[in-house]
């Protein structure tokens, strides 16, 4: 048997052995937002610290402005030519778990479950997001140790406590340290598959704005009775500009809004086509049926390679039981918009102000909160790490794995653009049905279990 050969025989082996070691990480509740749990989240890392360092990993828990994070380094043995040095990351906090009465069993009491299609799965908060995925990870180093007594090549671990907190303090945490941090190419464990037999590498991630907007009329809420018809209702001014960021086709209509949005490139789209993603499919499963978006567009191009622009929520005038004839005095609306190629977040922000404050009437006034914006990532075609990623998917699932790009927005990509210098190859197992954030998460049985040996692959493909 090959080196690569006896590592997933080990991995198989000790599947029961892997199951266990999760179980008693998810068993912690780590939830990163409420203050309640900080002894917890410090707990959860020391954890992954302590089982990193039982296979020889050195490793330690590092102090942020927030919840602890955790560092840690393997050398891989250095045979022939220089080992490629790759950066981990993945997070251990998870989400609260509200509403509670809703879960099936306890969040933190994790089990084996039986799906009604028969599929096995790992049920408790954490287990596709993110614990389960990081150990996919660790336990593939843990495979590779106890096989060759090395890795195949060098890692940096850099996970953290903070992830669903918006890892308010991790940028700054990765500046102080980007000497230490500083490898070839990062590895981002945070995304999932195709479907639950075809893997998938995500190319590209979509940038972010996110924009509070109130706008103000009377200095107070008037009687709708004495001054309805006269005095400007903010509901309404804020609805209409609202009303006017699309067209009729679907397109936003921010002046400048477009510039540095790229074309699909033809044979990405081909290969998307060839998914046969249709709106019965997508929107069927949250009661649905028509795309809104852009006219023209591929459903697939609307969700992954064009941007946009959702209103989050709105607030005004009162919104209790019964009613109250009131013209409110001011109206809130939280926006965001997803980016994708060259947008830059700041002149979407700029573009934006300056679109809603052209549409404020004379007598009203209008304020901003801007929140941290991040620009939209994408790899290479040709990137080296893609390509042999690429290969060992193939290997594991036999189906050729989809390239595809991700409609939501990983921040700490750009961060370790930005900052280190870093491309990222996002790789992971979740799947759509793994009620993430929501109760009863569960991360696939085959997920954790291909998962595993996936890594396994890749790191002996990155070896070379």
């Amino acid at each position: 048997m090959s080196q690569l050969d006896q590592v997933l025989s080990k991995i198989d082996s000790d599947l029961d052995a892997s199951l266990e070691r999760l179980f008693q990480w998810l068993k912690v509740p780590s939830i990163s937002t409420d203050p309640a749990y900080k002894d917890h989240c410090r707990i959860a890392g020391q954890w992954l610290v302590d089982e990193l360092k039982t296979i020889g990993i050195e490793a330690s828990l590092r102090e942020t402005g927030g919840h602890p994070a955790v560092v840690a380094h393997a050398k891989g043995h250095a045979k022939g030519a220089a080992k490629p040095h790759v950066l981990f990351y993945g997070h251990y906090d998870v989400q609260p778990v509200d509403p509670l009465e809703l879960w099936d069993e306890p969040p933190f009491e994790p089990r084996i479950i039986t799906l009604p299609d028969g599929r096995k799965a790992i049920s408790a908060r954490g287990s596709s997001d993110d614990k389960g995925q990081v150990m996919t990870f660790v336990e593939a180093c843990r495979a590779w140790k106890a096989v060759t007594g090395s890795l195949p090549i060098n890692i940096t671990f850099l996970v953290e406590g903070a992830e669903e907190d918006g890892s308010k303090f991790l940028p700054e945490f990765i500046e102080a340290n980007k000497d230490e941090l500083k490898t070839d190419v990062a590895l981002v464990c945070d995304t999932g598959m195709w479907d639950r037999d075809t893997p998938a590498i995500t190319s590209s991630l979509r940038g972010m704005v996110y924009e509070e907007v109130i706008v103000r009329c009377a200095d107070r809420d008037l009687h709708s009775g004495t001054f309805g018809g006269a005095a400007r209702n903010p509901i309404h001014v804020l609805s209409k500009i609202i009303a006017a960021i699309h067209d009729e086709n679907g397109r936003i209509t921010i002046p400048g809004f477009y510039d540095g949005v790229p074309e699909t490139p033809t044979q990405v789209l081909e290969q998307w086509k060839g998914l046969n993603l249709t709106e019965e499919e997508f929107l069927g499963q949250i009661g649905l049926k028509h795309s809104a978006g852009e006219k023209g567009r591929m459903l697939i191009e609307q969700i992954q390679s064009r941007p946009t622009c959702d209103v989050n929520g709105i607030i005004g005038g009162y919104t209790g039981e019964g009613t109250k004839t009131v013209i409110a005095a001011e109206a809130r609306a939280k926006i965001s918009f997803r980016l994708v190629g060259d947008q830059d977040p700041a002149t979407i922000s700029e573009n934006f102000q300056a679109f809603v404050r052209e549409r404020i009437p004379a007598d009203c006034s209008v304020e901003f909160i801007r929140h941290k914006g991040s620009p939209a990532l994408a790899l290479p075609h040709d990137f080296p790490a893609l390509t042999v990623a690429k290969a060992a998917l193939h290997d594991e699932w036999s189906r050729e794995p989809i390239v595809i790009g991700m409609g939501g927005s990983i921040p700490v990509g750009g961060d370790f653009k930005r900052i280190l210098g870093l491309d990222t190859l996002f790789v992971g197992f979740g799947l759509d049905d793994d009620r993430i954030h929501s109760p009863n998460e569960k991360y696939d049985l085959q997920s954790f279990h291909k998962g595993t040996r996936s890594w396994a692959r890749i790191l002996a493909a990155l070896a070379g």
